[in-house]
């Protein structure tokens, strides 16, 4: 019998769907035809695995040789196929038993040598082979990642000539080291290093808390990117569900995931000139943006006016939703998107609007056109808007004192206070739905008299109604998880809101 199946997987978005890989041998003029929805760099396959298998010291057969990637309607693209391909080939030409092939998948692509390379993806394709109780050949180059994913037999090769030393039964294939568990006292930038601002510390803690957003607003050299940048110190650590799906969108995007550092919530921090598709994702084939590789982490917008009107328009439906739907004519891909924004800003163009030390020269309408870069349906997203004033140079230098307490302490506080949370939705308070919101807010007849009368003099939106609820929750459950919802709570969430209005 010349025909021959081996399995590998596709990269649709983050799923990992199965492809069989079908070889039929036949009478004919010598030829190779790979169909089922090839994209360009699969139909290089043939010239690819040809060289391969002969450097390999195997015979390339000189006859008809079909390779069918089923299923035909699936777009096809990349290298991951090359090592399937190949050993289909070999096993139609009984060069290689076939006894192995029925429960295993293989990824890697071929290099002409017949050495294996590293393809992107692996981690979303394990994760599906471990459902399916399959065996995964992946490259060494993949093992560090391959060693990731708990509970599945993994093995790795470096060359072609390895596997079917190892289908023949002439060699073994060993499986990847065990990954390093990263110290959750590890976690980078350290809140002891910020000087003074206690209500920017106070709002990071809420931020941490609820998994709310925040705008940062102050002079340059205020401490803005550095209050940011220690946000995901203070933040629980990732569960192993969270991080292996943040690393999962990782490896589809083609990035290297560091064992030492893969439970460590990530930190985006992209340019202001970033188009909209490098943010949200896009292109002819759909790869994940910014707010993907921020999943479970932080998206840190600096000089937040300065990214144009649209590419900020494009964060709103994410910002609610935590996925992201990208649509091509061909193809429609979703990633996940659940992240925290932190956005920092001047308060004017030349950046010192309110700022004792140096005098402001702009204009009110300057100011105006600046801060409306913004629009006010965006700004209603962000949660908690937080003035961040000049250090004055005699705090700078000095030594820290009980005030500038360190991420680890802030930390165990924040995991306290969200523990409240999860007790009662399981879900932190910024993604609760508005019938748990209800149930979980209810106020008073007094505190309801008091909220309504600030909303109407604020004129805040329905959304913005629902999301100033969702702070006070918060603060209530930092505040030794008080079940209802008093007005010290409710005053501290409205204060957050008196800076959203400033698009209006």
């Amino acid at each position: 019998m010349s025909l021959a199946v081996t399995l590998s997987r596709a990269q649709e978005g983050v799923a990992a769907p199965q492809v069989m890989v079908e070889v039929h041998l036949s009478g004919g003029l010598p030829s190779t035809n790979i169909v089922g929805l090839p994209e360009a760099a699969v139909r290089e396959a043939r010239d690819r695995v040809r060289v391969a298998i002969q450097n390999a010291a195997f015979e390339y057969p000189n006859r008809r040789v079909t390779v069918n990637l089923a299923p035909a309607e699936l777009p096809k693209d990349g290298g991951r196929f090359d090592l399937a391909i190949a050993l289909g080939i070999l096993a139609a030409g009984h060069q290689v038993p076939r006894e192995k092939l029925d429960d295993c998948e293989f990824l890697g692509e071929l290099a002409l040598s017949g050495q294996l390379r590293a393809v992107s993806g692996v981690l979303p394709a394990l994760i599906r082979a471990r459902a399916r109780g399959r065996r995964v050949v992946v490259p060494r180059a993949n093992a560090e990642e391959a060693a990731l994913i708990p509970e599945v037999d993994v093995l790795v090769a470096d060359s072609l000539a390895e596997v079917c030393g190892w289908l023949r039964g002439a060699q073994e294939l060993l499986p990847p080291a065990a990954s390093l568990a990263l110290s959750h006292d590890d976690n980078g930038p350290d809140l002891a290093d910020v000087r003074g601002q206690l209500q920017a510390r106070r709002a990071l803690e809420i931020a941490a808390v609820g998994g709310h957003h925040v705008l940062l607003m102050g002079p340059p050299g205020t401490g803005k990117t550095m209050l940011a940048e220690r946000l995901p110190g203070i933040l629980p650590p990732m569960s192993e569900s969270e991080a292996l799906e943040t690393c999962a969108v990782m490896s589809v995007a083609g990035h290297i995931v560091d064992p030492a550092r893969w439970r460590r919530r990530p930190f985006r921090a992209p340019h202001h000139t970033a188009s909209a598709v490098a943010l949200v994702g896009g292109g002819t084939q759909p790869r994940p943006g910014e707010i993907s590789l921020a999943h479970n982490g932080v998206l840190f917008l600096d000089e937040f006016p300065e990214f144009t009107r649209h590419v900020l328009e494009v964060l709103r439906e994410p910002m609610e939703s935590g996925t992201i739907l990208i649509s091509r004519a061909a193809r429609q891909l979703s990633f996940p998107a659940q992240f925290q924004l932190i956005a920092a800003m001047n308060p004017c163009p030349c950046g010192y609007a309110g700022d004792a030390r140096q005098r402001c020269r702009c204009t009110p309408d300057q100011v105006q056109r600046y801060r409306s870069r913004i629009s006010g349906p965006l700004m209603d997203r962000i949660d908690l808007c937080v003035e961040v004033p000049g250090v004055p140079l005699s705090e700078l230098g000095v030594p820290p004192t009980d005030k500038d307490e360190d991420s680890a302490t802030v930390r165990r506080r924040v995991m306290r206070a969200r523990q409240h949370a999860l007790a009662r939705a399981g879900r932190p308070n910024a993604e609760i739905s508005t019938r748990e919101l209800e149930r979980d807010c209810a106020l008073g007849p007094a505190e309801r008299r008091w909220f309504d009368a600030a909303l109407e003099r604020l004129g805040l939106s329905a959304r913005a109604y629902h999301r100033t609820l969702r702070v006070a929750r918060t603060i209530a459950d930092i505040d030794n998880g008080a079940a209802a919802l008093d007005r010290t709570h409710l005053a501290e969430a409205l204060q957050y809101r008196r800076l959203s209005l400033i698009s209006d």
